[in-house]
Order: C-alpha cells, then sequence, then structure tokens
C-alpha cells in the first residue's frame, strides 16, 4: 500500500543509513474525514533481522502505540529505562517524543513490530532520524 502522506515507506526506513534498518510496510493509512483536526491513522509491519536496529528518532505530533507481534524488541524512549518487550506486549509514545532506541533484542531470532500512529494530516514527517 502506497503511503500518500510519505510517513513511513521502504525508502524513508533505508535512510537512516543503517545496513540493519527494518523493512517496512504500510498495512493501512486513513484519513478520518468529518473532524476538526482531520487525524490520520496509520499502521506499519517492521521486520527487525536479527541484531537489527533503526537509528535514533522522533515521529513529530504523533500518538503512537508500538506492539510486538513476535520475537522481542529492546526500546527506550526519551530518558526513560530500556526495556524489552516481546511478544503480545506494548509501549506508548506520546507527541514529540524521542525514540531514543529501537532494536531487536536477539542477534539470533527475527523480530516484528506493529506502530500504530495517530496524527493531523498536516504532520507531514512522522519519522525524522537524528543527525549522526
Amino acid at each position: 500500500m502506497e503511503c500518500k502522506h510519505a510517513w513511513l515507506n521502504a525508502s524513508t526506513v533505508a535512510d537512516s543509513a543503517s545496513t540493519r534498518a527494518p523493512s517496512v510496510a504500510v498495512i493501512s493509512s486513513r484519513e478520518r474525514r468529518g473532524l476538526q483536526a482531520r487525524p490520520v491513522s496509520n499502521a506499519s509491519r517492521y521486520n527487525y533481522a536479527p541484531g537489527g536496529k533503526s537509528l535514533p528518532h522522533r515521529h513529530g505530533q504523533a500518538f503512537v502505540v508500538g506492539y510486538v507481534l513476535s520475537g522481542a524488541i529492546r526500546s527506550r524512549v526519551n530518558e526513560g529505562d530500556v526495556r524489552v518487550f516481546h511478544a503480545g506486549e506494548h509501549w506508548i509514545e506520546k507527541p514529540g517524543a524521542h525514540h531514543t532506541m529501537s532494536e531487536n533484542a536477539s542477534d539470533t531470532e527475527p523480530a516484528k513490530l506493529l506502530a500504530i500512529f495517530v496524527a493531523d494530516t498536516k504532520d507531514k514527517n512522522l519519522v525524522t532520524f537524528d543527525r549522526q
């Protein structure tokens, strides 16, 4: 599915300059009409290879829910604790949060993450990687 808001797509993730960056597939992207703020929801699946990781990043003013589909994901948001989330567990990122760590907790098994974004249609850059 093509994501018309340029939030999350293969080139966005590849731009992270990491050879171990997860692949991403947009599962759903819908604009909610009839609401004053016109939010858009987006669900994307990230496939992390063993040892795979993404660079530190932010998600604009989106609310984000990360849900682990399989394997285990090591995550840190803002200055919070580093946590490992296993299949069936989730975390929430508030608008403006800094996702400082997102990686497969295993060097031998793959992991899959479902990321659900809710944002205003005006928020075009929902994945902004830190400058390295």
